[in-house]
């Protein structure tokens, strides 16, 4: 399978088109960008990456860090110095969700530019609608190519 990370077409899309875009930013956010022709895609990927990796790394540390202190976490007197304790582990996951939400953010409003450009396409240059069912008459079935069907054999009784 062949990978490519080119600029797509730089015709007009489609809404269908557009709304795979939308639908791509949303899963992975730059990649729907670059699909829909637009280079900024180019830099919303990397915040995705670093953000994703920023949340699965150091969130991971912090869930084996929270189990393995939690006794001592729930035992401690000061409020403050427990909350602090926490932010110090909790801030480096919470900055990649961030970081993540910004590039979905990004990515989100560069769809809507891209469905917004393809509908006023679509006003522009709209395809012809397919001719009516009504005006083709059904045709009729050939009967000389129709074979009889064999006579029944029924079993001696």
């Amino acid at each position: 399978m062949k990978l490519s990370l080119a600029l797509g077409p730089k015709k007009p899309l489609s809404r269908q088109m557009a709304w795979g875009c939308l639908t791509t930013n949303l899963a992975m956010p730059g990649f729907g960008s670059l699909i829909g022709g637009r280079a900024v895609g180019y830099f919303q990927i990397p915040f995705t990456l670093v953000g994703f990796a920023m949340t699965t790394i150091f969130g991971i540390k912090t869930i084996v860090w929270y189990f393995a202190n939690f006794a001592r976490i729930q035992r401690q007197d000061d409020p403050v110095e427990n909350l602090l304790e926490l932010w110090t582990n909790f801030r480096l996951p919470l900055l990649g969700i961030a970081i993540f939400a910004f590039a979905i953010l990004w990515a989100y409003f560069t769809s809507r530019s891209i469905i917004a450009e393809a509908r006023k396409a679509e006003l522009l240059n709209p395809r012809p609608l397919p001719p009516k069912l009504s005006e083709f008459r059904p045709l009729p079935p050939k009967l000389d190519s129709v074979r009889p069907l064999p006579p029944k054999i029924r079993p001696e009784s």
